[in-house]
């Protein structure tokens, strides 16, 4: 079978559908028993269905510390799809990959070279690792009040400072898409015969499309660390970890997710993992096409309304492209914060965005967006605006008023 049409299979989610279906008295785990034990209003939100899937490591299911059936053949499929040497599904979010790629590659005392806007888990695996960190300051943008990526000239600086750094590793993209020189910053990394550590979480669907970013793997990235529940589709907490080149030590990474990850991983998250794959390798790019046409009519229409900015690609250090599906929205001239328009959106106008900043809105728009959901976002956004122009009219009369008020006196 060709790669292409060996895509087409979902081996994992095959043998959960088929031990699902199949009869017989459970003695195991988990103690609902295929939903018979479950809550009634569970199954009115839920539905009875999904219980029944929700199954533990049985022999048909592989495993997914040593997976050599079900789950191995899905991984491959995975990895074959994404550019990577091997993928491991993780099914305790972004947060464990993170983690298990520092455990994997410093131990206490070994000095780790990452930017200050490293996402939390990081931190974690510092604590864990006992790993320094060797922390470089991302270009700041005071404009937006936006943190960009480090620069290759930042990473050579640190890296010439500590030459006996273990690895790197850095965030691509950032919370508002931003994107940084990869390609330079793998180059100069590997100078030094270290890996360099990736947190794409919010880059999965890169690879399937010519006009996102370039993808980590291709960029150069040792080990990459993608959330698959947040731009594609697969359910929440469930991600996977690519890598590529010989810089990782497989056994030590291995070890690492078995640390870190539960000894009984959700079957629903990682079959969503196999269907999830199946979805973005047949139809990526015309998914993506239009994810990126309904971004722009955002982007477009947005960009009209008074008083509000949208984030597109500057010319400054740490910023080389931009995810053009993600979507920030200055609303900073508003006279309000984003925190303010977050609460006025979300309570008031039934629009909830991703990330409310103090000068901004950041949404993400994905392949599950509709044209109805452009259609009240700049609804919404219009709005805002119009919510300003009524206040600034009331401010006025109120004003006219109290000097009236005056001269009567």
């Amino acid at each position: 079978m060709s790669p292409a049409n060996s895509q087409q299979q979902t081996p994992l989610l095959n043998a959960l559908r088929d031990r699902t279906n199949h009869p017989h008295a459970a003695f195991y785990a988990p103690g609902h028993k295929g939903g018979q034990g479950i809550s009634q209003p569970l199954i009115d939100l839920f539905g009875a269905a999904v219980f029944r899937s929700d199954l533990p490591e049985l022999p048909e299911l592989d495993n997914l510390f040593n997976p050599e059936g079900a789950i191995a053949e899905a991984q491959d499929l995975a990895a074959a799809a994404f550019g990577a040497k091997s993928t491991r599904f993780l099914a305790n979010g972004s947060t464990c990959g993170i983690i298990a790629a520092i455990l994997a590659t410093c131990g206490p005392g070994d000095k780790i070279i990452l930017p200050r806007n490293i996402h939390s888990s990081a931190i974690s695996g510092l604590i864990l690792s006992g790993a320094i960190p060797i922390f470089v300051n991302p270009e700041y943008n005071s404009d937006w009040d936006i943190a960009n990526s480090i620069t290759p000239e930042a990473t050579a600086a640190a890296l010439e400072q500590h030459p006996d750094a273990k690895a790197v590793m850095i965030v691509y993209p950032t919370y508002h898409g931003v994107c940084g020189d990869l390609r330079a910053i793998a180059q100069i990394t590997h100078q030094y015969n270290i890996p360099l550590l990736v947190d794409e979480a919010h880059g999965a669907h890169f690879n399937f499309h010519p006009n996102l970013p370039e993808p980590a793997l291709s960029a150069g990235a040792d080990l990459t660390v993608q959330s698959i529940h947040k731009t594609l589709g697969a359910m929440t907490q469930a991600s996977m970890l690519h890598i590529k080149g010989d810089r990782i030590d497989i056994q030590k990474l291995n070890k690492a997710l078995q640390l870190v990850q539960s000894t009984s991983p959700s079957y629903l998250l990682l079959a969503s993992l196999d269907a999830a794959r199946q979805q973005i390798a047949l139809h990526g790019e015309q998914l993506m096409t239009k994810t990126l046409l309904l971004a722009e009519k955002a982007r477009s229409r947005i960009s009209l309304i008074p008083c509000l900015s949208v984030l597109e690609p500057l010319n400054t250090p740490g910023f080389a492209a931009l995810d053009r599906t993600r979507l920030t929205v200055k609303v900073s001239d508003l006279g309000i914060t984003g925190f303010a328009a977050d609460e006025i959106l979300h309570s008031q106008l039934a629009v909830t965005a991703e990330l409310p900043m103090p000068r901004h809105l950041t949404f993400i728009i994905s392949l599950g967006n509709t044209e109805l959901d452009i259609d009240n976002l700049v609804k919404a956004c219009t709005l805002l605006e119009g919510r300003r122009k009524k206040e600034e009219g009331s401010s006025a009369t109120d004003s006219v008023t109290d000097v009236t008020d005056v001269t009567d006196v």
